[in-house]
């Protein structure tokens, strides 16, 4: 084939430096002093595959990374073509949610950041809470747009006040005239370790850290028919039951717990549960047992020390927020009541091995249920009633003569 002379080049508009997935980019092949000839365009994507196009102008949705070419044919010369230009290089990059706290603590604001480049740059920015979507064996999540969200922020930040349970949020974020948008960002999610009736996740074994031999049994309970479990491994990977374990009715059961530090919680199609944080260590390392679950003030809490294949021999040390707090030659230490002083991270050494950490927390009974109320007042009143009842009953039998009748108050609780 025959080259000739004529230069070409790819144009982009919008002109952005940085791209996001979602976005539509035109590009626009270019022939130096073609004007007069009907030219036919070839493009060379960054897969390297090529296809023909009669019309310059060629608009795409971003999707990855990768350099564009293109080169030119006369219509009426099929034996002759420019050289290909210069590739013009698209960064095609997502925006990253990030979520602080991670953990919920009481009163606390969850904070939502919606990371892009040049944030000034006229964008707006969309923020939604993730809904679990169960059709979907692999795992996924519809998009409701938060308040004061549907027309977009300025700001790429966005406070939840009074966030209680677990839960996950998205992001995207809108440039140009007219608007192009971003796809949605990967959802990131805030924990709550509080049980709540509608969703809770419990573990068998109930310890935060297991051996990677371990077998480990999930299992959610709620005002739900149908369950997933979800896995969370640090920092920034979430999966479910499907890729990792076998899910049988509402509980995941997993042969072996993977060597990470990974938060576990269950979704159904209106709730998240609350959420565990469970760590896999090696056989021949030495685990803190404690307890996944916070502890509730006032109850007694047990830690344990524990050897994969063999008892402990030596002395056992504790320690909270690395200071000693026991050292003797039992293998357990118990809290007979925990209070707030008690929460911390904790370890134990014994045999010339020290565990990893884990993190007690300590829940406050500060709350009564409010449901117990009625049950502290109406028993008092039953008994009451139960004993007067006899009484009146006798006075009227003795009254002869008499009409015998009597009136109960009304009473309101």
């Amino acid at each position: 084939m025959e080259t000739v002379s004529n230069k070409v080049s790819v144009t982009q508009k919008p002109s952005w430096s940085q791209i996001f997935r979602g976005e539509r980019i035109t590009l626009t092949c270019e022939v130096q002093e073609g004007e007069g000839v009907q030219w036919e365009y070839e493009w060379r994507t960054p897969q390297s595959q090529t296809f023909r196009t009669k019309q310059k102008d060629w608009t795409i949705t971003a999707s990855i990374s990768g350099d564009y070419s293109c080169k030119s044919t006369p219509t009426d010369d099929s034996y002759s073509a420019t050289n290909w230009s210069e590739a013009l290089r698209l960064s095609v990059s997502e925006p990253v949610l990030r979520v602080s706290p991670w953990w919920l603590s009481p009163g606390a604001s969850v904070t939502l950041s919606c990371e892009v480049e040049h944030v000034s740059a006229g964008w707006s920015f969309y923020w939604y809470k993730a809904v679990p979507d169960l059709s979907h064996k692999s795992g996924s999540y519809s998009y409701e747009l938060l308040p004061a969200s549907s027309n977009g922020t300025a700001d790429n930040s966005y406070i939840i006040h009074g966030q209680t349970h677990t839960a996950g949020y998205v992001c995207r974020a809108g440039r140009g005239e007219p608007h192009f948008y971003t796809l949605y960002s990967q959802p990131h999610f805030v924990w709550s370790g509080d049980l709540h009736p509608s969703a809770s996740l419990s573990v068998s074994p109930d310890r935060v850290q297991h051996f990677t031999s371990d077998s480990v049994s999930l299992s959610c309970e709620g005002n739900s028919a149908e369950w997933r479990v979800s896995r969370f491994l640090l920092p920034d990977f979430l999966s479910f039951c499907s890729d990792w374990g076998t899910m049988n009715g509402s509980t995941c059961h997993v042969q072996k717990i993977q060597s990470s530090n990974a938060v576990y919680w269950c979704e159904s199609g209106s709730a998240f549960s609350n959420a565990v944080n469970i760590t896999g260590h090696y056989d021949d390392e030495l685990l803190l047992l404690s307890p996944v679950h916070p502890g509730t003030e006032g109850h007694s809490v047990t830690l344990g020390c524990k050897l994969r294949t063999e008892n402990l021999l030596s002395k056992v040390f504790f320690y909270q927020n690395d200071t000693i707090i026991q050292s003797e030659s039992r293998v357990e230490m118990i809290i007979p009541a925990v209070s707030k002083s008690h929460e911390g991270f904790y370890k134990c050494q014994s045999s010339g091995k020290e565990s990893p950490q884990s993190w007690l927390a300590v829940t406050s009974t500060s709350r009564l249920d409010s449901s117990s109320f009625p049950v502290l007042v109406v028993g008092p009143v039953c008994v009451f009633l139960l004993m007067i009842f006899p009484l009146m009953f006798y006075f009227c039998k003795k009254s002869k003569g008499e009409k015998c009748s009597f009136k109960i108050p009304l009473l309101t609780i």
